[in-house]
């Protein structure tokens, strides 16, 4: 049963009680991990594996998103500045205990001074039950291994992926 959030603002990403950050380097320009994460939603599933579909809703200015396992996130999105940063809030999901979820990607050129490559960092920020912030605690490490692992698919997706 889907349930309605708390509709946070951005400074959420900041204050949330609970947050989650990971971040690493791909060897894809931002503007190509931008499309991928803004423009190619429906796309998602096949280099973020813990997605099991994804498309956009409202017109462009949400997304649903079905993560294995059977939790479901409708999301609304909050920022788009093309090649770095990508953010939306879940308005409604069906995973228990959680009360606001804000998720963030900021892109930058990676600092190695090639002119290619992207810094990528990920944020989630959640407000949730006691338990909920237990499990989620509990599940940082697997959820960090999940971003490197889609990061590590998305730039080999890249990679072979002729330029627009």
């Amino acid at each position: 049963m889907a349930r309605r959030l708390r509709p946070v603002r951005l400074d959420f990403l900041e204050s949330a009680p609970l947050r989650l950050v990971f971040d690493t380097e791909v060897a894809a320009p931002p503007s190509a991990v931008y499309r991928a994460l803004a423009d190619e939603v429906a796309d998602s599933p096949s280099w973020f594996t813990a997605i099991a579909a994804a498309r956009p809703i409202a017109g462009g200015a949400g997304r649903e998103i079905r993560l294995r396992g059977g939790v479901v996130f409708q999301e609304r999105i909050l920022v788009t500045d093309a090649g770095e940063r990508y953010a939306y809030r879940v308005e409604e999901t069906n995973a228990p205990g959680v009360r606001a979820l804000m998720e963030e990607w900021l892109l930058t050129p990676a600092p190695h001074g090639t002119g290619t490559g992207t810094r990528v960092r990920w944020t989630m920020a959640a407000e949730g039950t006691a338990p909920f912030r237990l499990v989620m605690r509990l599940a940082r490490s697997g959820v960090g291994r999940s971003f490197r692992d889609a990061m590590r698919n998305l730039d080999r997706r890249l990679a072979s992926s002729p330029a627009p």
